[in-house]
């Protein structure tokens, strides 16, 4: 019936002339001309091309070494990305894979002149870093930020960056999914997703608005290929802003801290909560003299809104935090007893209670290699881990290392021997007395490991 319909109407507007010429017909170029032109001018000058120089030490490989003969070289490995100018005294904004352990970082701005840039502060957390040209004086031209949560899905966006070493190119298209998480690109894990073509080098470049301000940060794409497939994602601008705020008064983001351990709301919790759909965080615990009790916070209270934003999960609790100071008064919206209610919870900065005695663990036992910390919410919040509780965590672990074998950074160590392991004084006097057995939290799952 549907098709039946649609055969009709069109026949109708093809044997009558009257409909046909219901939509009037452009009667000049100008009626039917539209570009982005004025906008890519304005904007434009801005974005800049990253190219940096890293040397790395290699191994040489001889099929003749005679002795004296370096068994080590080294060789210089370039790349490219690009940069944003957000302040007319030379700031720049990019991605910190960017210009990782670059030793020469050279700035190109797009009327061709060239500056040796340096890092002002970068935060791997984020994927972003801060750099400076120095122009004697000179006044650049630079990019407004726009807020972020202005955007909505549907609105039209440019993508300007230095993809394939091409210089400076443009590309269009319109924001296709805004909260969008992505694992394993950067902890804030919540970027504006984009249908505008990026491709590698455009790593750090400007996603603008059609008001010619910034809304984000051109940061990884999803591609089994390696090329745009139309699915981009940029840190958003108020990440960014958060960077450029403490960055050059020599800080660095710290994500304030709640005072509380939450999860998920899952379909069979939100029934039992008395919500019309799984939404938001349901607190577990409330730490005491923390911002979340000084709010009157309560256990099983759902958070599903901060400053207005909602708060869907995890990952939207992180996001929105990461974008406020610490010392602020902010409004947190939560669920209780099937009623709203809207609290003011102070942002602190998270404690490092316990200290953290941190420590590298040698010596012949499974553990070795691994430099281990009490956790702390500093330590936590350093780390990107999403929930703070008590217990020792692995900081680092050396390449190669015997710890390497099984752990990471982030795990937790539970119990040395079916002995609970709290603090690293604990976990020192365990291994002490040989390892038999190690249990670990990752993920939330435990596991544990025998040796022989």
């Amino acid at each position: 019936m549907v098709r039946w319909v649609r055969v009709v109407a069109i026949s109708a507007a093809l044997t009558m002339p009257g409909l046909a010429l219901a939509q009037p017909l452009p009667n000049s170029r100008s009626d039917i001309q539209f570009s982005y032109a004025p906008l890519v001018k304005k904007v434009s000058p801005a974005v800049v091309n990253i190219y940096t120089a890293t040397t790395q030490r290699v191994q040489r490989r001889l099929l003749f070494p005679f002795p004296g003969m370096p068994q080590e070289g080294s060789r210089v490995q370039n790349a490219l990305g690009s940069g944003v100018l957000v302040k007319d005294n030379g700031l720049i904004i990019t991605n910190y894979h960017v210009v990782r352990g670059a030793d020469e970082i050279r700035v190109v701005l797009s009327d061709r002149r060239e500056f040796d840039a340096k890092v002002i502060t970068q935060d791997e957390r984020y994927d972003l870093a801060l750099l400076r040209i120095d122009g004697e004086g000179e006044k650049f031209p630079f990019l407004e930020l726009r807020d972020s949560d202005s955007i909505e899905v549907g609105d039209v966006v440019l993508a300007i960056g230095n993809p394939f070493g091409l210089n400076q190119t443009v590309t269009s298209g319109i924001v296709s999914a805004l909260a969008r998480s992505t694992g394993g690109v950067n902890d804030s894990s919540f970027f504006i997703q984009t249908d505008a073509a990026i491709n590698p080098g455009n790593s750090g470049g400007a996603l603008v608005s059609l008001d010619g301000r910034l809304i984000g940060i051109n940061t990884a794409i999803y591609s089994q290929t390696g090329g745009s497939v139309g699915i981009g994602f940029a840190t958003p601008s108020n990440i960014v802003a958060r960077l450029v705020d403490t960055g050059t008064s020599g800080g660095r983001i710290v994500r304030p801290w709640l005072g509380i351990s939450m999860q998920r709301v899952t379909p069979d919790l939100a029934s039992g909560l008395g919500l019309a759909r799984p939404t938001g965080l349901v607190v577990k615990d409330v730490f005491a003299n923390g911002p979340g009790e000084k709010a009157g916070i309560k256990r099983n209270d759902v958070i599903i809104g901060l400053r207005e934003q909602p708060i869907d999960d995890e990952a939207a609790l992180r996001f929105r935090l990461a974008t406020l100071s610490v010392g602020a008064t902010v409004p947190i919206k939560v669920v209780r007893g099937g009623k709203e209610l809207t609290l003011q919870i102070p942002l602190a900065a998270p404690p490092e209670d316990p200290p953290r005695d941190k420590s590298v663990l040698e010596g012949r036992q499974p553990l070795s290699g691994a430099t281990v910390v009490n956790l702390s919410p500093a330590v936590a919040e350093e780390m990107g881990l999403t929930e703070w509780r008590p217990g020792v965590a692995i900081a680092e672990i050396k390449g190669g290392s015997y710890a390497a074998r099984f752990m990471r950074p982030g795990d937790m160590v539970i119990a040395v021997n079916g002995k609970d392991v709290k603090t690293v004084a604990d976990l020192k006097e365990r291994i002490a007395d040989g390892v038999s057995s190690l249990s670990i939290s990752r993920d939330g799952m435990v596991s544990t490991i025998q040796f022989r």
